[in-house]
């Protein structure tokens, strides 16, 4: 994988970004000289500041930054507990950049930030949580290292996957648990770290209230929209001739932010990222950015990221590459997860192939919606539901003919192709006689296909999966099947340094 940090560029003055034309990274005295001091705040001028701004965060889900903050001091103030402030700066989708663009080049507004809550909420201790891909952590260290927190401020490495950003799954990876959504849903301002009520947000929301702090909620509604003032930040990948990571105001129009990155829609682009949803080119032309501009035309800003498709690559595919990949990156602990993804990814491998229909994928999809423990099942269900609106016409050509006449290029980013080490199933056809005990014992990996042999998908088995796998091979009694270990980690391009 590709770990460095993208081209960034703002359209208008920016705030987040801004010095990064003159400085590299900001350290403590550019990070001064370019933002200033950061003002003392009580703790009610703070609420009232992000109550002003409509500060929503910036992770994906949007939820107001103010009515977090008042749950976790009605929770403690209930419970007569302390306060645990926490920034996620996990950022397991692949497309997602923005974070760690803030972590590597301006990790003191993400510091300033958490400051300004922490003394707001008299918290008792600050954790910040990132993913162990080494992106962001020795500048964090080193930001860390040259200020005084106003609380004991630990750094918290979880794997880096996709679903280590859920809010559940991070608590559980900073409490020494398994880095995964818990099965029963709880409110971090309820129970969070070690049990104690806990503010929880993504580390740009930490950003945008330390910019806030400084020029006040007037100077920050000056840009944007009514309702989402200030400014977001984006990432740009896909078919963008310059891919970058971009801050601009809301209400600017999409097609200004593709025109910068120089990409061409071709069949949709991706809002939201991988729980996100497609939009077709006419519908990116009208969009601008925010959450209400992007959901007007059925698109969703989640967490600021932006793929356009282009008109080089089958949309169809590139689609059933993603759903594969989610159904894998599931904790496997709820059915949802553990039996409706694998089902949704094989459906859409056959749409794919010409030789499924889009009524069972919709079919297997109603069964997985809203059943999930955490919200990964719902978030697949979305990407995977607007995809089959969007190309219905490339969908109709899959059936006709079995390919669009496109080649899969990987538009949509990847971590990588195969992790080193990773298990994958083969078959020695020249051994197997269709007993269908594999299938039998691990279903969610193997399927029958007509004649009755084992059918599954050349990517590597699911860590939860593992075991499932291991006995289906015992079980086979032909020993046709096999696992073997993929060689090293083949690298997939993501946004570049430029």
């Amino acid at each position: 994988m590709n770990n460095s940090v993208p081209f960034v560029v703002s359209i208008g003055t920016p705030r987040l970004t801004a010095g990064f034309d003159e400085h590299r990274r900001l350290n403590l005295w550019a990070h001064e000289e370019v933002h200033g001091g950061l003002p003392e705040l009580s703790g009610e001028e703070v609420l009232q500041l992000v109550d002003d701004i409509a500060l929503k965060g910036r992770g994906g889900a949007g939820f107001p930054f103010a009515r977090k903050i008042k749950a976790v001091v009605e929770a403690a103030e209930q419970r007569d507990l302390p306060v645990v402030v926490v920034v996620n700066a996990t950022e397991g989708e692949p497309a997602a950049w923005k974070d760690k663009t803030l972590l590597t080049r301006a990790p003191h507004l993400i510091l300033d930030g958490a400051t300004l809550a922490a003394e707001a909420l008299d918290a008792e201790e600050i954790v910040i949580g990132i993913g162990d891909d080494g992106v962001g952590e020795r500048s964090l260290a080193a930001a860390l290292a040259e200020r005084q927190m106003p609380a004991p401020t630990r750094i918290v490495a979880v794997p880096h996957r996709f679903i280590s950003g859920e809010g559940g799954a991070l608590v559980n990876g900073i409490n020494g648990q398994a880095n995964i959504p818990p099965g029963v849903k709880t409110r971090s301002s309820d129970s969070g770290v070690n049990g104690l009520p806990t503010l929880l947000s993504n580390a740009e929301t930490y950003a945008q209230l330390a910019i806030a702090a400084r020029i006040g909620a007037a100077h920050f509604a000056s840009v944007g929209i009514d309702g989402e003032p200030g400014t977001v930040m984006l990432t740009v990948s896909g078919s963008a001739q310059r891919p970058a990571v971009v801050e601009c105001a809301t209400g600017t129009p999409l097609r200004e932010v593709l025109r910068l990155c120089n990409a061409e829609v071709g069949a949709g682009v991706l809002t939201g990222g991988f729980h996100g949803k497609w939009i077709n080119a006419e519908a990116a032309e009208k969009a601008i950015v925010s959450r209400s501009g992007f959901a007007a035309v059925g698109g969703s800003l989640g967490a600021g990221i932006i793929i356009p498709l282009g008109h080089g690559t089958c949309p169809i595919g590139e689609v059933a590459r993603v759903v594969q990949y989610l159904a894998g990156e599931s904790a496997g602990q709820c059915g949802p997860c553990r039996f409706g993804l694998p089902d949704v990814a094989r459906l859409m491998r056959e749409v794919a192939a010409g030789t499924g229909g889009v009524s069972a994928v919709r079919a297997a999809i109603g069964v997985v919606k809203g059943r999930g423990a955490c919200s990964h099942p719902d978030g697949t269900a979305a990407f995977t539901i607007s995809a089959l609106d969007i190309f219905a016409d490339e969908i109709a050509i899959h059936a006709a003919n079995g390919t669009c006449g496109k080649q899969v290029t990987e538009v949509l980013p990847m971590p990588k192709k195969a992790g080193d080490g990773a298990l994958r199933l083969t078959v020695d056809w020249s051994r197997c006689d269709g007993h269908g005990l594999c299938a039998y014992v691990a279903p969610e990996l193997i399927r029958l296909d007509a004649n009755g042999f084992p059918a599954f998908p050349d990517l590597p088995v699911p860590e939860w999966l593992e075991s499932d796998a291991k006995q289906a091979v015992k079980v086979c009694p032909e020993l046709a099947l096999k696992l073997t270990r993929t060689a090293a980690p083949v690298p997939i391009p993501t946004p570049r340094r430029r």
